[in-house]
């Protein structure tokens, strides 16, 4: 039987998703390696993850994002909810996330992120955004909503946020750390050499700023930042990245591995060995992160329930 692969189809809904990068030059796709390969999702579980997340009309980064890991934590009803849409209105080179000008903000999406997390079930969750630009605060309030809400409706769920960097929106990261969450966290993403081409929308010193703002504000809060490799980073930069975060009290680090999405997005340089992802984690520790996770497949919210008891353990430990 021969499997025909409509690949002007593919083409034209991504860019559709990314009309700033529909006229790029492609970039070749690197076949993936043994150790990056995972399962298709399905089975029941899954299903009834899906089925709560329709439920509530939410959108989630596992699906907008394509993450590799969405078979194996949707079957654990571990769902990242992303709020605000599922328009972004940065355009940065790696992310898969659609690109364009979102629409109003849902003021019953917070109530409805916290009844989906009871019913979920949920000891741990993240919370997670597109970029918007477009809102006076950049959507602080909003996460500060939804952080409310599930304390509400599951008030023994621990909550950690993922924040855009609300840069050039004074007082937002107060407006977020207010409402308490129990995890702070902003991606740098890449090493700053690289913001240009691959987070052009962003500014290294002023994400690193907003992490150290997030310690000031709640001390006894946890901070947590995360980076990719395979964009062409040397190790060297990767080691001073851990320095800077550090000086800014960023408690936990996550490492993993840049997956092109398609031939138009940010091309993939190289994959790291699981050798290298080790070598990285050690180091990490080394220079007095409570907590690191670095693997080929680590994303920012991989696992991130475990983790979170694990660098509360660690903590107590000091």
């Amino acid at each position: 039987m021969t499997v025909v692969f409509d690949q002007t189809e593919r083409d034209r809904r991504a860019a559709a998703r990314h009309p700033e990068k529909a006229h790029r030059p492609d970039t070749p796709v690197l076949r993936k390696p043994d150790w990056i390969r995972v399962r298709a999702p399905g089975g029941a579980e899954y299903a009834a993850t899906r089925a709560i997340v329709r439920e509530h009309g939410l959108h989630t980064v596992c699906e907008e994002a394509g993450c590799p890991n969405i078979g194996e934590c949707w079957t654990h009803r571990h769902a990242t909810m992303m709020i605000m849409g599922d328009t972004c209105t940065r355009a940065c080179a790696f992310c898969n996330v659609k690109t364009g000008m979102p629409g109003a903000l849902d003021a019953s999406e917070p109530a409805h992120v916290g009844q989906a997390v009871a019913k979920l079930g949920l000891k741990h969750v993240v919370i997670t955004s597109v970029d918007r630009d477009d809102l006076a605060d950049g959507g602080a309030e909003h996460f500060a909503q939804t952080i409310r809400a599930i304390r509400e409706f599951s008030p023994g769920t621990s909550v950690e946020v993922l924040t855009p960097d609300f840069l050039r929106k004074p007082g937002a990261i107060e407006i977020v750390m207010d409402a308490r969450p129990d995890v702070f966290n902003h991606n740098l993403e890449t090493v700053p050499r690289l913001y240009l081409t691959v987070r052009p929308g962003a500014r290294y010193y002023a994400s690193l700023r907003l992490l150290e703002r997030a310690k000031e504000l709640v001390p006894t809060g946890f901070t947590k930042s995360g980076l990719m490799v395979g964009l062409g980073e040397a190790r060297e930069e990767i080691m001073q990245v851990m320095d800077d975060l550090r000086a800014a009290g960023v408690d936990f680090l996550t490492i993993g591995q840049y997956l092109q999405p398609t031939k138009k997005h940010a091309a993939l340089a190289r994959f790291w060995s699981p050798e290298e992802f080790k070598a990285l984690e050690a180091i990490a520790r080394a220079k007095g992160f409570l907590m690191v996770s670095a693997s080929p497949l680590t994303r920012s919210s991989y696992h991130a329930d475990a983790d979170f008891a694990q660098m509360q353990a660690a903590r107590a430990r000091l």
